[in-house]
């Protein structure tokens, strides 16, 4: 009992000194993402500061512009009192000789380039660590050991339980009787086994899971949009894919064409020949869903695919290839698209479009979020990588909207 116990406290030693190792370990980790938190936010603050700086240089010269145009002004009101009509001419020669320049106001904006890489920065420190959390995880689930229960040991020798033992002759009969039952007992189960694969074989496969892949779909289809919000997922347009054209707003949630932007930097991500952005969160696994916004008339896709998709050249357009899936409409023709191959579909007035997601049944679903009967179509596939959200915009006038799903 006393050495029971010194082990015991001496476990509890090890584990608090081990805990305690840790907390440290953590506090430093902490510390790193605290440090890092405080260079991003002085980027934006120091940003920030040069933009209001800027606005109140701005605001004094106006300022002083002001006073000088009020001066002006009084002079004028002073030279219409005047009676004599020589001093008045001669008040208006001399204030007609006066000009006030207008008030040069430069346009002044934050450095986007500054604003998203900042961001971005803090959300590749956050997709890093959340992929060492996973990694680790998944180590520590292969690592656990498999228990097989070992079957009983067998003793051939041992008579039964509450039995007298048999003589030799006996014994030579009892096994040779028990030998043919157990051979015709292993002939008969193996029989009946492979009659019961070959059954197996002719019924299960391509009906079962096709019924149950339809069956699967079908329930998400019944199901009414206050349902499919508990997979809500809120997207926003990742920056480094969009085209050159492709103006994002509103906190990456709005996608806009402008044949007059300067163009965003170079990027291997960066879509060349289609006016296309992807989203930034991406899904290998369970059910997703979020919503839409389009203009009424626009030309424009939607859709999902591969992180794999050519960035250029004809395979680069959503649908026109085997890593992607998306709907499209063209002002009152509406599409699917998936490796090229294109069918037409009922036309819908919605507006507001809503995506399911579905990366284990292996499906993704359009709807026309607020009519009746709400399918625009269905597309059904063994998804092999993780896809993220997909847009095109054709027209100038297009606009597309991410909504924001409630949590």
């Amino acid at each position: 009992m006393s050495t029971v116990k010194t082990n015991q406290n001496q476990s509890a030693e090890t584990a608090s000194r081990k805990k305690e190792l840790i907390r440290n370990e953590f506090s430093e980790i902490k510390a790193l993402i605290e440090e890092r938190e405080n260079e991003i936010m002085k980027a934006i603050t120091e940003e920030e500061k040069r933009v209001w700086n800027k606005f109140d240089y701005i605001y004094s010269v106006l300022g002083n512009k002001k006073k000088e145009v009020l001066s002006l002004k009084d002079q004028i009101e002073m030279a219409l009192t005047e009676s004599d009509d020589v001093l008045f001419l001669k008040r208006a020669a001399a204030l007609q000789r006066t000009s006030t320049k207008e008030a040069f106001v430069p346009v002044v904006e934050m450095d986007q380039n500054v604003m998203h890489s900042t961001y971005q920065s803090a959300i590749i420190l956050k997709d890093i660590v959340k992929v060492s959390l996973i990694q680790s995880r998944e180590k520590k689930e292969e690592a656990k050991p498999v228990k097989i229960k070992a079957p009983p040991a067998a003793h051939p020798n041992k008579p039964p339980v509450g039995k007298k033992a048999c003589g030799p002759h006996q014994v030579h009969k009892e096994k040779t009787s028990t030998q043919a039952q157990t051979t015709l007992q292993v002939n008969t189960d193996t029989k009946e086994k492979k009659k019961a694969a070959k059954v197996a074989v002719t019924t299960t496969p391509t009906t079962t899971s096709a019924a149950a892949a339809k069956e699967l779909i079908d329930s998400f289809l019944k199901k009414p949009r206050e349902e499919l919000l508990q997979y809500a997922a809120n997207i926003t347009l990742d920056y480094n894919t969009a085209h050159s054209t492709v103006v994002l707003a509103e906190n990456y949630t709005r996608m806009s064409i402008s044949d007059t932007f300067t163009g965003h930097k170079y990027h291997p991500q960066r879509f060349t020949d289609y006016r296309q952005v992807l989203g930034f969160q991406c899904f290998k696994r369970g059910i997703h869903y979020w919503e839409v916004q389009l203009q009424q008339g626009s030309f424009c896709g939607i859709g999902v695919c591969y992180g794999s998709m050519e960035r250029q050249g004809p395979d680069s357009r959503l649908g026109r290839n085997s890593k992607s899936w998306c709907i499209e409409w063209l002002n009152s023709k509406i599409s699917s698209w998936h490796n090229d191959v294109e069918k037409s579909l009922p036309n819908t007035k919605a507006t507001k479009i809503g995506v399911l997601l579905h990366c284990d049944g292996g499906f993704v679903i359009f709807t026309a979020v607020g009519e009746k009967h709400n399918l625009i179509y269905k597309f059904k596939a063994q998804f092999t990588e993780a896809l993220y959200p997909a847009f095109w915009l054709f027209s100038s006038d297009a606009v597309l909207s991410l909504c924001h799903m409630k949590d």
